[in-house]
């Protein structure tokens, strides 16, 4: 079981002074889903927020995100894997993350490093030491206040999805990688449980939006 160490609040952050909002979850657990109801409401109430995704966000990082994703690669290892996810983090930080946080705006990435903990730390199996040096190298001190994780097993999730995407070198994995991954996030809640909240995905998405928004209401600037 991968074991990761504490980090600083995103509280702690120097002089930035927006909210950074991180989603997390396994395959088919209804984060785009939620990351667009969370979308809508802040533009129809008139809050300032950005959206990203990792990988992606800027022009490099998405030419990276297609790298890895891509079923031509399948030969890529797992060490290869999570340098180029922390190359596209590193770039999004520079070029988006951080100028936004320093000028107060609300920031929602949809994964961020707990997903490299989860899938290159636990189902790779490259182990913590090498993944937290890797993210401290890349990230600083720049934290989410609050990671929002739908919990729902793999199995549950693939069910509802209709399967994985056989065209996402990721998604295609088997299911013993996917559980591994799952396994992964649970460390992680446990070792964070000040800002790494789980929130039952098996609800319906209306029921699970409830969840979200009081979450955020009461742990960050979205109001």
């Amino acid at each position: 079981m991968i074991c990761v160490r504490a980090c600083k609040r995103g509280a702690e952050r120097g002089n930035m002074k927006g909210s950074f909002i991180t989603f997390e979850g396994c395959e088919g657990v209804g984060k785009t889903t939620q990351v667009e109801k969370l979308r809508r409401y802040l533009m129809e109430s008139g809050q300032d927020a950005i959206f990203l995704r990792e990988p992606g966000g800027t022009v490099i990082s998405e030419k990276i995100r297609e790298m890895l994703l891509s079923k031509e690669n399948d030969k890529m290892n797992g060490k290869c894997e999570a340098l180029l996810y922390s190359a596209a983090r590193a770039q999004l930080l520079g070029e988006i993350v951080a100028p936004a946080l320093e000028s107060g705006k609300i920031v929602i990435c949809d994964r961020f490093t707990d997903s490299t903990f989860a899938y290159q730390g636990a189902a790779r199996g490259l182990g913590v030491d090498f993944i937290d040096e890797l993210n401290k190298l890349t990230c600083g001190d720049i934290v989410p206040d609050v990671t929002v994780f739908l919990d729902m097993r793999p199995e549950e999730a693939f069910k509802r999805k209709g399967g994985a995407d056989k065209n996402d070198r990721l998604e295609s994995q088997s299911i013993e990688f996917h559980r591994k991954v799952y396994d992964g996030y649970k460390e992680v809640a446990v070792r964070y449980p000040h800002r790494f909240v789980c929130i039952d995905a098996s609800k319906d998405a209306e029921g699970v939006w409830q969840d979200v928004i009081a979450l955020l209401r009461e742990r960050t600037s979205v109001k």
